[in-house]
């Protein structure tokens, strides 16, 4: 994990169309400003991960292929 440290308005570029820009600071919280392209999906970690569960969930078979040889097995 690369760590940097930022003042009040200074930014860190990930590559040539990302930036992150802090705008506040306020006790523990950070308020980050960034700048991306349309196509850059940006989301909260809690809801990235979220959104991973929900799509693995949604991709796995109802019923497996050891379950449908099984029901055909006893008709």
């Amino acid at each position: 994990m690369l760590v940097l440290t930022r003042k009040l308005q200074e930014a860190i570029k990930i590559g040539d169309d990302i930036e992150v820009t802090v705008l506040a600071v306020e006790g523990e919280q950070v308020k980050l400003g960034i700048s991306a392209p349309k196509y850059v999906e940006i989301h909260r970690k809690e809801i990235y991960v979220s959104i991973q569960e929900e799509n693995s969930k949604a991709a796995s078979p109802l019923i497996s292929l050891d379950q449908i040889k099984n029901f055909k097995k006893s008709n």
